[in-house]
């Protein structure tokens, strides 16, 4: 996958039950030779259910089906998620500026 810094990613995906969902990237993080990926679903950042003023994320490991092609799973092993996902909640307020002035 590209990233363009300028340009908002989104990509349809598929679930176990066969409904596709639109997400929109809004991070990546390599963490012991593997790239795991945080998305939003795009109907929480048009105005879905937020919490506290918070879209909750999905965070998804990229791997290789059995044809070799790339594909995201989900992250099942509750120490893996904690981890990626404290890496996420880490990178993501660093981005929050509270001191700056706008």
């Amino acid at each position: 996958m590209e990233h363009n810094n300028n340009e908002r990613e989104f990509f349809t995906l598929t679930d176990e039950e066969g409904n596709e969902v639109e997400f929109e990237l809004i991070g990546v993080a390599e963490r012991n030779g593997t790239t795991y990926y945080a998305m939003i679903p795009v109907e929480d950042a048009e105005g879905g259910e937020v919490e506290d003023g918070f879209c909750e994320y999905v965070v998804l490991r990229a791997e290789k089906d059995e044809n070799g092609e790339d594909t995201l799973v989900t992250v099942d092993d509750d120490d893996e998620f904690d981890d990626i996902a404290d890496y996420f909640d880490d990178m993501f307020s660093e981005e929050i500026d509270y001191d700056a002035e706008g």
